[in-house]
């Protein structure tokens, strides 16, 4: 019988030729056995000890062993990492990370612009062999390693570290112009506190002559330069375009303050505070969309806009543009590359069910892609009906403009249409707030996680800084012309940039850290190991997935239009600078490893691609760390 093993006391130093004294912590060596040491004797743990211990692959296996330990045994207590409040918490986390705006805005028109019904196809076999693989690697990753985007990788691969540089980068441009559209929701939603919606006339100081309303009572005329009061409530049309944006609206401004100062107290106290906040902004829209949902079918018209939202055709399967379609939006909608799962499931027991948490949260998120396709069509079927149009006339407006002109428009010519717009704006506010939490915390825990002891104790002022900095990184999408720098910056900032970061982070595990090992790790965890089918998704087909995705993106850049405006041709240079501004990090950083490195080039090569840090591993009371 021996006492109980802990962790508390310091570990001792383990010199060759000498036997570990004090709590000498063990330590695992790809092909070397493990010593548990408690006051200098060896012991071997049985599962009697601690049940948890049956879970433990063989790499972990406690052994007693005559060997002394050397150098490698040396390790630092390390304290113990927060971790959820309840398993709830990290679920309605990653639920509402993945769950955002795109969901009820680009899965609809992505769908009815890529053969309706048909499209399901393609959606659906992407999903099953690349988005839902690599959401779940993250999240695999994450919980294992127990560390942010950046450091997390000298424990896998170290001269991919760079990934992790790129990745902060990325998440810094989303915050520049996402929290934007939040501000424009939040603006909507303040408006919708009147009487009269101020989109339903053209009577507001801010309209022009061309504004006309064309469901006004009295006989009215359309002509080719009428403008629909919606188009003109955040004042676009005072900015010329990215040559004159205008100047700064003071009115988004605020809004865009209050949001930033929600964020900041729902986030500086780290996800014990987070896991709280997103009780309310991960459930709050689905009530919503089930109201909206309700609602909307009872309109007359209704079915016109279903039938246009699923109707199949299915020629359009033999498109390529459909293919990347499907999987541009399932990768974008799960999210994987943005650091937030890795982050996320950092703080979760090491024990937890990663597997089945992937599953559930991204059938969540493509369900909830999939209904809130009928929220949207059933609102433009009436719109059409109410107008005598075609639903493909009336469902011309893309991207944010379906939600902030089309379904405005909408909702407010449907009864009781002041207290239907303030549940949509609220909703598309609750949306954006917990992505913005992930995308926020994923730079937080990825900064914290690298420079520990710098920051690990001054986390609330360096997310007050954070947060000051995407403040003033979105002052250009604050101006009039500000809808024209969110575009370019989303069709830019993240696309091709994010799918470049999943697919080298993809095969950097899977190729470099290793298949087999990684898939050892995951047992280690969940009790089981990955099938095949996860193995030849990881190693092949989700990387394959993922070049197509990029190389076809590159090969035919998005015409950037918004309304009557085309970009300029240097917008395209302009877009493309920004997009490789990231991910130019990944091989100024692979460069720079191998400067440094010792030794000759091969040894240096070798060095860099090998685990250079341990990873704890719990071990009933007592850590274990695998080097």
């Amino acid at each position: 019988e021996t006492e109980p093993l802990t962790s508390k006391k310091d570990a001792s130093d383990c010199n060759e030729g000498e036997d570990c004294k004090g709590n000498g912590l063990p330590v695992r060596n790809p092909k070397s056995a493990l010593r548990l040491v408690e006051d200098g004797n060896k012991v071997h743990p049985s599962q009697g000890d601690k049940g948890e211990a049956a879970q433990i692959s063989n790499g972990y296996s406690g052994v007693q062993s005559s060997v002394p330990c050397n150098g490698m045994g040396e390790l630092m207590e390390l304290e113990d990492r927060e971790t959820w409040s309840k398993k709830i918490d990290f679920l309605l986390s990653v639920i509402g990370y993945a769950v955002d705006l795109g969901n009820v805005w680009r899965f609809p028109y992505i769908c009815y612009q890529n053969g309706g019904g048909a499209f399901l196809i393609p959606y659906t076999i992407m999903a099953i062999f690349g988005g839902i693989p690599l959401f779940y690697m993250e999240l695999a990753l994450g919980q294992y390693h127990r560390n942010g985007c950046i450091s997390i990788w000298r424990k896998i691969c170290p001269i991919f570290k760079g990934i992790g540089a790129a990745i902060c980068i990325i998440d810094l441009y989303v915050a520049s112009y996402y929290n934007t559209i939040m501000a424009w929701a939040f603006y909507y939603l303040v408006s919708s506190f009147t009487a009269e919606l101020p989109w339903t006339s053209c009577t507001n100081p801010w309209n022009t002559g061309n504004c006309t309303n064309y469901f006004s009572k009295d006989n009215v005329s359309w002509s080719l330069h009428s403008i629909s009061p919606a188009r003109q409530v955040l004042q676009v049309h005072r900015s010329n375009g990215l040559d004159d944006l205008g100047g700064i609206s003071w009115q988004l401004t605020l809004c865009l303050l209050l949001i930033f100062t929600i964020v900041y107290f729902s986030i500086w106290k780290g996800v014990k505070t987070s896991g709280k906040v997103v009780w309310v902004t991960a459930t709050f829209p689905y009530i919503i969309l089930f109201i909206l949902l309700v609602r909307g079918a009872t309109l007359p018209g209704a079915w016109r806009g279903v039938l246009y939202y699923l109707k199949p055709d299915w020629q359009k399967l033999l498109a390529t543009e459909v293919w990347v379609d499907a999987a541009a939006q399932i990768f974008f909608s799960l999210g994987p590359g943005f650091g937030v799962l890795l982050a996320y499931a950092s703080y979760n027991k090491f024990h937890n069910n990663c597997y089945q948490d992937a599953l559930v949260t991204s059938t969540v998120n493509c369900v909830t892609s999939f209904v809130s396709g009928f929220v949207i069509f059933t609102v433009l079927g009436y719109m059409a009906e109410m107008r005598n149009e075609d639903v493909s006339e009336v469902a011309k407006d893309t991207g944010p403009s379906l939600l902030f002109i089309t379904y405005a428009e909408a909702i407010a010519n449907m009864p009781a249409s002041t207290f239907f717009a303030i549940i949509f704006f609220l909703m598309l506010l609750t949306l954006g707030l917990d992505s913005t939490f992930a995308g926020l915390e994923g730079v937080i825990t990825g900064v914290l996680d690298e420079f520990p002891h710098v920051w690990s104790k001054r986390r609330e002022l360096f997310v007050l800084g954070l947060t000051i900095i995407c403040f003033l990184g979105s002052l250009a999408t604050l101006t009039f012309g500000g809808a024209y720098v969110v575009k370019l910056f989303e069709e830019y900032a993240t696309g091709p940039a994010v799918l470049t970061v999943v697919f080298l982070e993809a095969v950097a595990v899977a190729w470099f850290y290793g298949i087999t090992q990684f898939c050892n790790d995951v047992k280690e965890m969940v009790g089981f190991t990955p099938g095949w089918y996860w193995r030849v998704c990881w190693v092949a087909i989700s990387p394959i997935f993922l070049l197509f995705v990029t190389c076809s993106f590159l090969s035919n850049p998005p015409e950037l239009r918004l309304f009557d405006y085309s970009y300029p041709y240097w917008t395209t240079v302009v877009g493309y600078c920004i997009g490789t501004s990231s991910i130019i990090c990944i091989p100024i950083y692979m460069v720079y490893r191998l400067i440094v490195t010792p030794g000759t080039l091969k040894e240096r090569i070798l060095k860099s691609i090998t685990p250079e840090t341990a990873t704890e591993i719990p071990f009933g009371d007592i850590r274990m760390n695998a080097v």
